[in-house]
């Protein structure tokens, strides 16, 4: 069994080797002078004055992290990448640096530029472009690099793009044994157009053969308008609660849509060839969204996992995407989808239900034909790497140097990229409210904010600078400076050495899927490597760590400056018994949560609901055997029947008209049952108890289950027992009508049914179908949103919007039913029911399935049959495809036997 990685990019590129001709020596250049900053020709000409150090970033602390760089500590041959197929270890969250432009000798990208910010302009530029490609000049020096590059040898080296945390986990795995065959699926993180196919074919066989890699080629634009365009212009936002609504945004969406929908079918092609029955795919992140759907049409029994890496975004959030149909559904073609914390999953499920009217449970998605799973899986970090790494001379030669650098101060760290979701900005605000409220700890505090910008933010870049700047001018004295602001990434071997001799780390991101960076904080404060120990964390609310931590961090919200500001105060001036506290807290969770226990658990998950869809696929489920059944009849002392009406007994009538009779056929068949005084038969239904009533008037000793298990009339009893507790029901019955009335107004054709302990919005009639099932699917997130509390549910079944409470249901009734009649027998002597028969066809009745196959498993029931008469996947054992006239037929033949 082989499991596909699938990523965006693979953990591996490619490396030329061009060498370059030695630069000629430039000629000595003058040193400006005074007059010549001030020159106002230079204004009046139109050209830039010279530009000056941004004041914002210190001279001596920029030196103090260049300097001394280790040269080979951090560099891999691909001799050492072949080892297991392992990737080279590196911090769980890389700042990338922009497709195409990396370190590494590389193909220059050929892909258009994107289109211009303003709408009005696009046509004019448009129109420049298309003459400038039929007269242009050619690009001379990227000529001359691509025709190097024909020539060049090439080596596989680590990649510097993707997701760092993705490949540490799967190391880990590998390197334990939880994981033993594996193939990476994805793009090189490079242009690949000025490649020739030759060179394609030799990179992709030595990646497939010797680095379980599988490559993917696509057309520079093609990625290059899925990855820049559609991934980081629409979906990076809008998942971390950032809206786009520039024009280049709105106005280029659906252009940009379709180089998603290109390179996302690229994937699915590339899998469904090298696919093999019994193999697994787990795909990864909001770049591929729509592989599971694709593959799932081509293998519909493929074993398919799919992991969101970052925030899943409220449907009020996520309902602004104009496709968002088309990526729930690609999601949804996944066995088991997964997240970061509970809070995206509910996400998710409310965005399902109220988008597309699907059934969510608390464990997933009911779909027509099969259900997905919906789980959180907290991602964690390669605890065994890092204490490997960490040990390295080369941080401890930096955590001495960092130690004696800043031996009086209390350090705080943060590194983070320089975006507007990783709320840079706020926390510097923040710390300057604290240094202005605290003026007599400013100089015993430092803050060292790496801050690495991997696109073009040049406003937030400036406001940054600004705030940096002008702390640093009120703030500092000449023997300190409380802000050091880099600019720039650092090395691995300095990101170690200071998070290890840190006191306190702050995190302050607006939106984060979990946030590892603080995982491997809390484990490099255990004082093994430094005299600097359990430091305290804080952390940003809305991170998933944050959801992880229990609050042994200091969650904070990042936009209230305030409550920053005294967490940075009550995290310097904590005690040492409340450090360690808190520390041993956070580090019990971080040792449990790691990165191969998250592999492990996802694909132990991910195998056990795929055998689960398997065996409830209604193609893999038997027919029932009347025979068999009629066998099991036969030697029974005491039977149990337990009966849907609507679509097992009798044929579904008309929502607006209710038939207060049924058919004769039907009662006939339950009289006969009843004819044998060894049976016990119960109709269930979600019809109101005076329904049930004349419905089966003629049915005398018959059982009844009203409302879906909130009223029962016992067999052979006059009297209905209230289940449910009617008064409760009455008290959210009111607030739930307020509701339905509120969405019934803006629903022409649709009414509203009120029964005793639950209420029906009826809107299969409505004269707008498509508004109709919209206003449904928000009136179920409302209900579901509003009513958590009250135990309320709101559930789209069949053009009906079904509300009713979630502590009485048919399963509950049934088990009622069931001890009551088994504590009866008992107490005359008799034996308990051997024989229990389920029959129903909706999707309400697979609970009562759960439970009836429950008692058959735990041998409580000697001979039990579930039935379905519907054509959904199910948990049910046997399924009758002829309907109601199946399931008739079959119990006359066993009231024949009697």
């Amino acid at each position: 069994m082989t499991v596909f990685i699938v990523s965006l990019f693979l953990p591996y590129t490619v490396h030329f080797d061009v060498r370059k001709p030695a630069p000629r020596p430039s000629p000595p250049m003058r040193a400006p002078s005074t007059t010549d900053d001030l020159s106002l020709f230079a204004l009046k000409l139109g050209h830039a004055v010279p530009a000056q150090p941004t004041p914002a970033i210190s001279t001596e602390h920029e030196q103090f992290f260049l300097s001394h760089k280790p040269s080979s500590s951090y560099s891999y041959s691909s001799s050492a990448l072949q080892l297991k197929g392992l990737v080279a270890a590196t911090p769980s969250e890389t700042l990338t640096p922009l497709w195409g432009r990396g370190l590494l000798v590389q193909p220059k990208s050929r892909a258009e530029d994107l289109p211009p910010v303003s709408i009005l302009q696009y046509a004019a530029e448009h129109d420049r472009n298309t003459r400038s490609r039929v007269s242009s000049i050619p690009d001379i020096r990227q000529d001359s690099h691509e025709r190097a590059l024909k020539t060049a040898d090439w080596s596989v080296q680590p990649g510097d793009q993707g997701n760092s945390g993705i490949r540490n986990a799967i190391n880990a795995a590998l390197r334990t044994g939880a994981l033993k065959e594996k193939t990476w699926v994805g793009t090189l993180g490079m242009p690949t157009d000025s490649l020739e196919d030759s060179r394609k074919f030799d990179i992709e066989d030595k990646l497939e053969n010797e680095y379980d890699s599988l490559p993917i080629f696509t057309s520079d634009s093609d990625f290059d308008g899925h990855y820049s365009h559609y991934c980081k212009t629409i979906l990076w936002p809008v998942f971390h609660y950032q809206i786009p609504d520039n024009p280049k945004s709105k106005a280029y969406e659906d252009h940009s849509w379709v180089y998603y929908v290109k390179i996302n079918q690229a994937f699915a092609d590339r899998i469904v060839k090298s696919w093999k029955r019994g193999d697994v795919i787990w795909i990864h992140d909001y770049h591929l969204l729509l592989v599971p759907g694709m593959i799932r049409k081509k293998i519909p029994d493929a074993q398919i996992g799919f992991f969101l890496h970052t925030a899943f975004p409220s449907s009020e959030v996520f309902r602004c995407l104009a496709m968002r149909k088309e990526l729930l559904e690609g999601l949804l073609g996944a066995n088991l989808i997964g997240f970061q914390t509970k809070e995206y999953c509910n996400h998710f499920l409310q965005t399902c239900n109220r988008l597309l009217c699907a059934e969510a449970t608390a464990e997933g998605v009911q779909l027509e034909d099969r259900f997905v799973n919906v789980s959180e899986f907290p991602a964690g970090i390669d605890l065994e790497t890092l204490d490997t790494r960490r040990r390295d001379p080369e941080v401890g030669d930096w955590i001495k140097r960092m130690r004696s650098k800043y031996a009086d101060k209390q350090i705080i760290v943060a590194r983070d990229k320089l975006d507007h979701v990783r709320g840079v900005r706020q926390k510097l605000l923040a710390y300057e409210l604290f240094l202005n409220k605290n003026p007599h700890l400013k100089e015993k505090v430092v803050l060292i904010q790496v801050a690495s910008s991997t696109t073009e933010q040049v406003e937030l870049e400036a406001t940054v600078s600004d705030i940096v700047t002008r702390i640093n001018s009120i703030h500092s004295t000449l023997a300190h400076q409380p802000i050091v602001f880099l600019k720039q990434d650092i090395e691995y071997s300095q990101y170690l050495a200071m998070i290890t001799v840190a006191d306190v780390m702050m995190i302050t991101s607006l939106r984060e899927g979990m946030g590892l960076t603080s995982h491997e904080y809390v484990y490099c404060q255990d004082g093994k490597c430094s005299d600097k120990q359990y430091g305290p964390l804080i952390l940003s609310e809305f991170t998933g760590s944050s959801a992880l931590f229990e609050g042994y961090d200091l969650p904070v919200n990042p936009w209230d400056y305030r409550q920053c500001a005294d967490a940075i105060k009550t995290a310097i001036e904590m005690s040492d018994s409340e450090r360690e506290r808190r520390w041993s807290k956070l580090m019990d969770i971080v040792v449990h949560h790691t990165a191969e226990f998250w592999v492990t658990s996802f694909l132990e998950q991910l195998s056990k609901v795929h055998k689960e869809h398997s065996r409830r696929d209604t193609l893999s489920i038997p027919r029932l055997s009347v025979h068999e059944l009629a066998e099991k009849y036969k030697i029974a002392e005491q039977r149990l029947f337990i009966l849907d009406y609507e679509g097992t007994l009798a044929a579904y009538g008309s929502s607006t008209s209710i038939v207060f009779t049924s058919p004769q056929r039907t009662l006939d068949v339950l009289n006969n049952l009843l004819y044998d005084e060894k049976n016990v038969v119960y109709v269930m239904s979600s019809r109101k108890p005076e329904e049930m009533d004349r419905l089966f008037r003629r049915v005398p000793r018959v059982g009844l289950i009203a409302e879906n298990g909130c009223f029962i009339k016992e067999y052979d009893t006059e009297n209905w027992i209230d289940v449910a507790n009617v008064e409760k029901s009455m008290t959210w019955k009111k607030s739930v009508l307020g509701i339905l009335e509120y969405y019934q107004d803006r629903t022409d054709g649709s009414w509203i049914e009120e029964r005793h302990c639950s209420l029906v919005f009826h809107y299969a009639d409505a004269k707008d179908p498509a508004g109709a099932i919209r206003q449904a699917g928000d009136c179920a997130n409302h209900i579901n949103d509003s009513c958590q509390d009250q135990h309320v549910h709101a559930v789209i079944v069949d053009g009906e919007l079904l509300i009713e409470s979630t502590e009485w249901t048919k399963g509950t009734a049934a088990t009622r039913i069931f001890e009551g009649l088994k504590h009866k027998r008992q107490s005359l002597g008799l034996r308990s029911p051997e024989f229990l028969m389920v029959a129903g066809n909706a999707r309400e009745d697979e609970i009562i399935y759960r439970w009836a196959n429950s008692l058959a498993k735990d041998g409580i029931v000697r001979d039990v049959t579930t039935v379905s008469v519907s054509s959904r996947n199910t948990e049910a054992m046997a399924t009758l495809t002829q309907g109601v006239n199946g399931v008739l037929s079959a119990l006359q033949k066993l009231a024949n036997l009697s």
